[in-house]
């Protein structure tokens, strides 16, 4: 056996149904004999962020492979494997090698080397023999712990060698691991003595698929509940004790129960801090509950840590209170306290939301594009910057897995292969990508790959024709040298790529035109609309200013 056919037999006894890439890379060809199906993307970044979407939305349990070319390929790709890295999302990386000989003779890139500080776990293939085992410590890597990419780097002058028949490899093994049973009870003592607390529930609420716990924990202690960017949808947005999301710019129900909160329990969350994240009030007590114990007091202080599976530690925590006899708590006053909040807050809010103004408010958009599609059937994704912000706040997940949040880095482009990617994962659901006339020049290409591959995205263009958020500290480059102007007719560029395009001024043809997109990506186009909108300059006029 070829080593390319011993690592395509190897992806496909570990479940592995698609592999993308970008040529010259063997295992793409191999890949293609082993019956997986490849998919060749325009740009290397937006492959990595596609393999990236189909693990997330599979929680892990499908990995996301990307494969490249040694050199131009893997520098290309870096960007993707690096917002990967950031949100610990499990993804395998097979970069092509220089031959051996050359691997560590500058000016040549060395993945092993460069790609390390971006990924979990990175190891070359120098023996065909040695392939079983790497694969199996890659696999388990990208199966257990806290997610991230795993790089396995093929050199070129080892396609023709023999690994030995018959392959000895078997699918690797996942564990989960449980908390403390004695830390399990001190935190439900401090949950319990606690006058006003609110769970804090990030994505590892996803990849443990923790749900149900979590809403019956909720409910049971009748806590409120707020969660990260990337735990967003873990907790239905509709229940009567959700806050929101976090983010750069949030719901005021999130400020002001956490503010006001006397412990804060972080459950499937790092608690990392920054500048696109909720912040954490200081001085309160925290119950930090990570899969990773490098997580525990990195940002912020723990009083207690239960290291563990989100799933097993809520499960844990609700058999404590089963053995207790724990009553259940009426929600009533916490309930009609958020929802006074929320509705105080989303009075001053209308206006913008609802505003007949043209050019249109970005927030009328993304409030008739919320009010006109399924939202329970509907995957959506932002991409960085102001599309983020203004979607982030307002948009209510109801079911699982249905937002992809994103924001520890911050890349432009990322949100268009995420939405391409969960639309392979899930074809049964309606996939947007929310993105501004910036992001667009980073990835937009890629809309050819949606077109060619046959994957039926919509997509949602903001236009107001420049760096928006740029302007209030550009404002002499913009005045001497027009710095932050951006222009292009992008629906006609998605035409011309294959797609449906349509670019819409008036706030009147915001539904129809939804409407429209809509119909053309279940009749199997990728749809782009693009809308006019309005400059928003003023960050007070996002839902909380930026910190």
């Amino acid at each position: 056996m070829k080593t390319g056919d011993a690592i395509a037999e190897i992806l496909k006894r570990e479940g592995v149904e698609i592999l993308f890439g970008y040529p010259v890379n063997h295992i793409i060809e191999h890949a293609a004999m082993a019956d997986i199906r490849t998919i060749i993307v325009r740009q290397e970044r937006t492959g990595v962020h596609m393999a990236d979407a189909l693990s997330r939305l599979t929680s892990g349990q499908k990995i996301g492979v990307f494969a490249m070319q040694s050199g131009p390929g893997t520098e290309n790709a870096y960007g993707g494997i690096a917002q990967a890295y950031s949100e610990s999302v499990p993804v395998l990386v097979l970069p092509g090698g220089y031959a051996r000989r050359l691997a560590h003779i500058a000016p040549n890139y060395n993945a092993s080397r460069s790609l390390r500080d971006v990924s979990k776990h990175v190891e070359p293939i120098n023996l065909p023999a040695e392939i079983p085992n790497i694969f199996r410590r890659a696999f388990s890597m990208l199966r257990n712990g806290r997610g991230g990419p795993v790089v396995v780097e093929i050199p070129g002058d080892i396609w023709d060698e023999d690994v030995a028949e018959p392959l000895d490899y078997r699918p690797v093994v996942s564990a989960r691991p449980a908390p403390d049973p004695a830390g399990v009870e001190q935190a439900l003592d401090m949950l319990l003595a606690a006058k006003r607390p609110v769970i804090y529930a990030g994505q590892g609420i996803h990849y443990a698929r923790a749900w149900d716990q979590l809403r019956a924990f909720a409910e049971h202690l009748s806590v409120p509940v707020c969660t990260s960017l990337e735990g967003k949808s873990a907790f239905p947005e509709t229940h009567p004790l959700a806050l929101g999301s976090g983010g750069a710019a949030i719901p005021r129900a999130v400020r002001h129960f956490l503010d006001e909160a006397d412990l804060i329990f972080g459950i499937g969350c790092s608690f990392t801090e920054t500048a696109f994240g909720v912040q954490m009030p200081r001085g309160k007590t925290v119950i930090h509950s990570t899969l990773d114990p490098n997580h525990i007091n990195k940002d912020y202080e723990a009083r207690l840590a239960l290291i563990g599976d989100a799933a097993l530690t809520l499960d844990a925590l609700l058999a404590a209170m089963a053995a207790r006899g724990t009553e259940r708590r009426a929600p009533d006053a916490v309930a009609a306290e958020i929802a006074q909040v929320h509705r105080e807050w989303l009075k001053e809010w209308m206006p913008r939301l609802t505003s007949d103004q043209a050019p249109m408010t970005p927030y009328r958009v993304l409030w008739d594009l919320q009010n006109t599609v399924d939202v329970a059937n509907t995957i959506i994704t932002h991409d960085a910057g102001s599309p983020r912000d203004q979607l982030t706040p307002f948009w209510k997940s109801i079911t699982p897995l249905s937002y992809i949040g994103w924001g520890k880095s911050t890349q432009l482009g990322y949100g268009l292969g995420l939405a391409m990617g969960a639309k392979l994962a899930r074809p049964d659901k309606l996939c947007i990508n929310v993105w501004g006339d910036s992001a667009i020049g980073f990835t937009g290409m890629d809309f050819e790959t949606a077109v060619r591959e046959r994957v039926p995205i919509l997509s949602i263009l903001l236009n107001n024709h420049s760096m928006a958020m740029e302007l209030p500290i550009m404002p002499v480059s913009t005045e001497k040298y027009r710095a932050t102007d951006i222009s292009g007719d992008y629906a006609a560029f998605a035409r011309a790529l294959g797609g449906y395009g349509e670019r819409i001024t008036t706030p009147d043809e915001i539904i129809p035109a939804i409407k429209r997109g809509i119909a053309a990506t279940e009749a199997g186009q990728p749809a782009l609309l693009e809308f006019i909108t309005s400059q928003e300059l003023d960050s007070s006029k996002h839902p909380t200013r930026f910190p």
